[in-house]
Formats: structure tokens, sequence, C-alpha cells
């Protein structure tokens, strides 16, 4: 059999019961939370330090906030994780040891560690679209959803872009 270039498949998942778990608390993880509060049931994110968007969030009891550095035994319960530490070697081992646990992983400094990508999002009238270009393109995939976003909405409305921030850090 012939080997496939990697290209996602456009996969929406009901996340209002399942506990996702964010390790790492700066920018690229605020993105990744952000765009997961309408769709989760349970946002745990765990780091040693936390940015201001992150501690308001658990201040307002949007997302559990632990503040400690990871371990294997945090990623037990969870049924999703985002790995968006400034640590290879630590987004390395959640990568593994979420292949090894059978759960699903995205790993926020590498696309070829993801088993999911953050799209764009655009909801219009009950209906949300995603918009992703597997890891590559960003602009084009950005342009084709404000052009969407244009005839859809005009220019009054504002989306959700997590697809346009996959780039590599």
């Amino acid at each position: 059999m012939k080997s496939k270039e990697k290209k996602m498949f456009p996969l929406f998942v009901d996340l209002t019961q399942k506990k996702v778990l964010v390790v790492g608390a700066g920018k690229i993880a605020s993105r990744r939370v952000k765009t997961l509060l309408p769709f989760a049931g349970e946002v745990a994110v765990e780091a040693p330090e936390a940015s201001e968007e992150i501690l308001s969030l658990a201040r307002q009891g949007e997302i559990l906030y632990r503040e400690k550095t990871y371990s294997r035994e945090d990623l037990y319960d969870a049924d999703l994780v985002i790995a968006a530490t400034d640590s290879k070697e630590v987004n390395e081992d959640i990568y593994s040891a979420c292949k090894c646990l059978g759960i699903q992983v995205n790993v926020a400094s590498d696309q070829n560690k993801c088993d999911f990508h953050f799209p764009g999002i655009l909801e219009y009238e009950g209906v949300v679209i995603g918009f992703n270009g597997s890891g590559k393109d960003h602009r084009k995939v950005r342009e084709v959803r404000e052009k969407t976003q244009k005839t859809l909405l005009g220019d009054n409305m504002e989306v959700q872009d997590e697809e346009s921030h996959n780039r590599q850090p």
C-alpha cells in the first residue's frame, strides 16, 4: 500500500462530558483553552506558573488550574490532552505517554505529534464551521475563513481563529 500524505479528517466531537487536560499555561495554552471552553465539559490546566489570562479563567470558575509540574499520573483520567509547555522533553513525554494510554494528544510545538488540530471556528445561526489546512498554509486557511465570514456575517462578527495560530513557535 502506498504511503499517504498526512491529511486531517474534519471530525466534530462532543466534548461536553469529556475531561481536557492542558499542560502549560502560557500564550499558546491560553488560545487553546479559549477555543475549547464553549465546547468542553471540563478543562484543567496545569503548570508551575500561569499567564494572567489562565489565572483569570480559573478565578471565574471557567477552568481548573493546578499549580504544579507535569507528572504522567495527571494524564490517567484525561480524555484529551494538549501539550503546550516550553520544554521539548516534557512535550515529548506527554506525547509518548498519551500514545501508550490511547489518549488523543496535540503537541502545540510539533504538528507531526498531533492527533487533532485546532481549526479556525465560525459559528453562524447554530451552525459550527471549522477551517483547517492539515498543518499547512495557515494564510490560505485564514483567507478562506475570512471570505466565508464576510459572506455570511459581513464585517461585524468576531470569529475564533485557532488555525492561524497553529504555526511552529
